[in-house]
């Protein structure tokens, strides 16, 4: 069942970690934000990668997941990150907040769709949450 996340919910971090670089690649809604993800740094899909990461987190820990609530709580921090990181993506590359909502929203899809990788990847992300000094 495929289950789409809203912005709004997006909440991360950026930075690199080995479990996020391997991760699959994210599923496109279109043509030109397939482009556009290609053209990502690996900084900046790190990025992209653990804001959908912690909006996923952040809506089951919201909604009494128990496995989610045995990690940090991660809404405030990290959507305070998730806009800084965000911002930085748009200014860096020149692009819309549309643009950016199509890239967290299929990245945040493809981490649901590969449920159990996320598991791997919530510790480093919440390393680079503490690293950000939010």
């Amino acid at each position: 069942m495929k289950m789409w996340f809203p912005v709004s919910a997006a909440i991360a971090l950026s930075a690199s970690g080995p479990a996020l670089a391997q991760s699959e690649p994210m599923p496109m809604v279109d043509p030109a934000t397939a482009a556009m993800a290609d053209r990502l740094t690996m900084e900046q899909q790190t990025a992209l990668r653990c804001s959908a990461l912690f909006a996923i987190v952040a809506r089951q820990q919201a909604n009494g997941n128990a496995e989610a609530l045995a990690y940090p709580d991660v809404a405030t921090r990290g959507r305070e990150y998730m806009v800084r990181s965000m911002a930085r993506l748009m200014d860096e590359e020149g692009l819309d907040r549309a643009t950016v909502s199509r890239l967290l929203s299929a990245q945040a899809q493809a981490l649901w769709d590969n449920g159990q990788a996320l598991d791997e990847m919530v510790p480093p992300c919440l390393s680079l949450l503490e690293v950000s000094g939010l």
